[in-house]
């Protein structure tokens, strides 16, 4: 299964971010930021392939105020694609 992270600037974004998705019904883990992903929070979301345009739609939306969408890649390795 594919999965995606959102990187964010802030922990203010990130966790208005959850409350959104979660109220969208979007399968999602609060994970630290890894280290290969420069942003200014150490907050991210990783969400499945599945929720990618239900994703987009609420951060368009909404104007969620993202570093970066990521799709993982292997370990250690994130292909950024917003």
């Amino acid at each position: 299964m594919e999965a995606f992270l959102i990187a964010f600037d802030s922990t203010q974004q990130a966790l208005r971010a959850e409350m959104l998705l979660e109220y969208a019904e979007v399968d999602i883990d609060i994970r630290p930021t890894p280290k290969e992903i420069t942003a200014g929070c150490a907050l991210s979301i990783e969400f499945p392939g599945e929720a990618l345009d239900t994703v987009r739609d609420v951060i368009a939306e909404e104007k969620v105020e993202i570093r970066g969408l990521f799709r993982f890649v292997e370990p250690g390795r994130y292909d950024q694609i917003m």
